[in-house]
């Protein structure tokens, strides 16, 4: 579906019109489905949820998830959002004390906490999700050549040059 100037609504464009990659698209600000996905959160509060977080704070980003079920209390506005950090326009309240913004979490299921079916998904960030789930793309020589030498020089205690989440992404998707 286009808009009145032809444009597609979920392409993202720069002010002078000129197209992103999608790479640089998915992971500045959220998608399209945003707002849908974050009135389906403000119905679920008072409910169950399960969550599989991004982690950002080790070597590689990876995806954690507890398989235990936390009760919303709230979905809040986040006062200062930033699109270079992730951090998204809103946070869940969770019962355990937590304040989590939507750019540190890749999913928000009910009923089921590993494989849930997409209507049990209240929140995904698919484009997240593509870049720190492993896939076959993502196992080229490059990337393990990567994440080894960043491993190696964290075990060795030598300062690790941490890459941005998108370049890792970027470019093992052309290798």
């Amino acid at each position: 579906m286009m808009t009145a100037d032809g444009r597609d609504p979920d392409r993202a464009f720069s002010s002078d019109g000129a197209t992103r990659s999608d790479a640089e698209d998915v992971l500045l600000w959220p998608a399209a489905a945003y707002d849908r996905q974050v009135a389906r959160l403000r119905d679920a509060v008072g409910h169950p949820i399960y969550l599989l977080e991004a982690r950002f704070d080790t070597p590689l980003p990876s995806a954690s998830a507890s398989g235990r079920a936390y009760e919303l209390l709230g979905v809040i506005d986040f006062p200062r959002p930033d699109p270079a950090r992730r951090l998204f326009p809103h946070l869940l309240l969770l019962d355990d004390g937590r304040g989590l913004n939507l750019g540190r979490i890749m999913r928000v299921s009910i009923d089921r906490a590993y494989s849930p079916d997409a209507e049990q998904c209240l929140f995904v960030d698919e484009a997240l999700m593509r870049l720190i789930l492993p896939s076959q793309r993502r196992l080229s020589r490059g990337f393990i050549r990567e994440a080894s030498h960043m491993q190696l020089a964290e075990l060795l205690g030598q300062p690790v040059k941490r890459r941005a989440l998108g370049r890792v992404g970027e470019r093992n998707s052309k290798r």
